[in-house]
């Protein structure tokens, strides 16, 4: 199957919106992505974050260069595209706004958001307003539930939100004026938030913490009460390096100190009961 794109006139969906074809570089890069794994199938979730970063959607023309890049039937590409729900097979706006509504963030205030959204946009679920800017969605867990109610702008987090800040976001999204997360990263477009998921940096990485005060609550509690988790079996090196920077027993800063090299030991030093030599732990 040839890998070269057709020329042809922009396609005009059922919704109106004309696409740009796929280009010599989309392709290349949809090739860089598949030559980026062992097996190049294994590249295709990226390739469609791709596909949609350069067409707004996943379209037929994207199902069918990442079938023919990776040499596979568009039936199997389409089959995973229709299953996750972060491609999307209608065109999206210019920024995707999601509601968590799942159990915490609705009884904190997400199911009050997420219809105070939907009046003030006159768009409801999965829909987008008639300028373009918004797509509005209520979605899943957003694994942030220390900070509910949770709102997402193209997948940055907009924690602890109410009515009336997410009404404010929205405006401000639409206006164009510069939005940053609650985190610090300054929101980016739907689509170059695809861009990044393909596997292209866009150098916003380390714009704002990794982890805020919520999340951190438990370490800080830990601390204070001097809690700490059991030893590993056998001891590791990070033990070691604890025992050499505790300095005088029982000391609170040594107790930091313990804590701290506990929270950046890495996972794959750890033995667990059932992994007692962490086989397949360490790819060296």
């Amino acid at each position: 199957m040839s890998t070269t794109p057709a020329t042809h006139e922009p396609a005009r969906p059922v919704d109106g919106a004309v696409r740009e074809p796929l280009t010599q570089t989309t392709y290349d890069e949809l090739r860089e992505i598949a030559a980026r794994y062992p097996q190049p199938r294994s590249g295709l979730l990226p390739m469609l974050h791709l596909v949609q970063s350069v067409q707004g959607m996943v379209t037929p023309e994207g199902i069918e260069a990442c079938a023919d890049v990776l040499g596979i039937s568009a039936a199997e590409v389409s089959g995973v595209a229709t299953f996750y729900t972060m491609y999307k097979r209608r065109p999206m706006g210019t920024h995707h706004v999601g509601v968590c509504t799942n159990t915490l963030c609705a009884v904190m205030g997400g199911d009050a958001i997420f219809e105070r959204l939907k009046d003030h946009l006159g768009v409801g679920n999965d829909e987008t307003t008639e300028d373009g800017a918004i797509t509005l969605e209520h979605v899943e867990c957003n694994a942030a539930c220390d900070y509910a109610p949770v709102v997402m702008v193209n997948w940055e987090f907009m924690d602890d939100q109410t009515p009336e800040s997410a009404v404010q976001l929205v405006d401000d999204l639409r206006a164009g004026r510069e939005v940053r997360s609650t985190r610090g990263p300054r929101l980016c477009t739907w689509r170059e938030a695809e861009r990044v998921l393909a596997g292209f940096p866009d150098d916003r990485a380390d714009e704002g913490p990794s982890a805020g005060e919520a999340s951190l609550r438990g370490l800080r509690i830990a601390r204070e009460r001097g809690w700490s988790a059991p030893s590993a079996p056998g001891g590791s090196a990070g033990d070691a390096a604890v025992e050499a920077a505790r300095g005088a027993e029982g000391a609170p800063e040594a107790e930091h100190t313990r804590q701290e090299a506990a929270v950046e030991q890495s996972p794959t030093d750890v033995q667990h009961e059932d992994n007692p030599g962490n086989e397949g732990g360490d790819a060296k």
